[in-house]
């Protein structure tokens, strides 16, 4: 099976051949149960790749690869415009959330609230939760209170994350932090008042024609993705972690599982659940989840050491002034990259089966996490 997608402007050539995962014996941090799916660190060396079939998406040059004429091009692919794709969706995102959290009063907490959920942001979370829902055959509308409900989670996490007690930060999304502007105090509470906002968003805004054993089931994997065995979990571990050099991979890969991947994995799991997916689907939908989610996190530690503020929109180099455990530092840049590159083969691994025609959307996903520059 394989596949272009378009991302405006370049074409992304995807294929069904991927590495086989090795499976290796994880550590397990003090207190923290062990990881439900590993990870391979081993590089594979380099193989010869035929041009017909790659083993990982292949960004080229629209002039180089967009045939210039039907004449020129004996096997057509099918497209997939994944630019016009995330635009579409990030402003379906967008009408809901701001419907959804109006201002009223008190005004200054649904203002505070608004300012950093309204503040833009790929919308990426909403996209995987919409996605997963139609790939098991569900549609829009049954999802997107839960679409919703997660962007407002990673709202919570960031206007947490960025507080002079976390991490510090006076920029997010090119925009000062909530702290910044509403003080400290207010950020505090409008990250609670999100986080509290998105479960009942949820229970009350779901369609009537999902089950409500699957909306209940929903909620219950909500909980468990930012509480103590998830999001929380990998915020505490990464904190304890700075300035500590006895931190290794697998104690890293603990902290971006359960920092950064649990909410996108619970993204997935979500639109699959409320869309009507089968536990197998379920389950499939959430390995792919788990390695883009450490994938994302691998590419933004590489992006926070060779990228600028301006090019990021949020204050670069923090991890190395902070003096953080990263994967470039344990691994180095070029090795980085290439584990980033087999994570994003072993995510799309687990999409093949779907109908490929809704599994586009989660391919050129995968592809963007792993290629994107800011």
């Amino acid at each position: 099976m394989s596949c272009s997608v378009y991302l405006g402007c370049c074409w992304v050539h995807t294929s069904s051949t991927f590495f086989t995962r090795s499976r290796s014996k994880s550590l397990t941090p003090p207190s923290f149960k062990t990881l439900s799916f590993p990870i391979d660190y081993s590089i594979p060396p380099p193989r010869r790749r035929r041009i017909s079939s790659t083993a990982s998406a292949v960004l080229t040059r629209e002039d180089k690869e967009k045939p210039s004429s039907l004449h020129e091009e004996s096997d057509p692919k099918p497209t997939f415009d994944f630019k016009a794709y995330m635009v579409q969706k990030a402003n379906s995102v967008n009408q809901a959330l701001d419907a959804s959290v109006p201002l009223k009063e008190p005004a200054k907490i649904h203002d505070s609230m608004r300012y950093s959920l309204l503040a833009g942001g790929k919308r990426v979370r909403p996209m995987l939760c919409l996605a997963a829902c139609e790939l098991v055959g569900g549609n829009e509308s049954m999802a997107m209170p839960a679409a919703c409900a997660v962007e407002m989670i990673h709202t919570m996490s960031l206007i947490h994350d960025d507080l002079p007690c976390m991490d510090n930060d006076d920029l997010r999304r090119g925009k000062p932090t909530n702290h910044i502007v509403y003080g400290e105090s207010v950020a505090v509470l409008a990250g609670d008042a999100l986080l509290a906002f998105a479960f009942e968003h949820i229970a009350v805004a779901t369609p009537t024609n999902v089950h409500p054993s699957r909306i209940v089931r929903a909620i219950g994997e909500l909980a468990n993705v930012i509480g103590g065995e998830g999001l929380v979990a990998g915020q505490v571990l990464d904190i304890s972690s700075e300035r500590n050099s006895e931190v290794g991979l697998k104690e890293l890969e603990f902290i971006h599982v359960h920092k950064t991947a649990k909410l996108l994995e619970g993204s997935v799991v979500l639109g699959a659940i409320l869309g009507g997916g089968s536990d197998g689907e379920v389950e499939r939908l959430r390995r792919y989840a788990r390695d883009i989610g450490l994938l994302f996190q691998v590419v933004d530690d590489i992006l926070d050491v060779t990228k600028s503020s301006q090019e990021l929109g949020k204050t670069a180099g923090k991890d190395l002034v902070a003096d953080k455990v990263t994967y470039p530092k344990l691994m180095g840049i070029e090795k980085s990259r290439e584990f980033a590159e087999k994570l994003n083969d072993e995510a799309k691994e687990q999409l093949v089966g779907f109908d490929p025609v809704k599994a586009a959307p989660l391919i050129a996903l995968a592809n963007y996490i792993a290629y994107r520059q800011n």
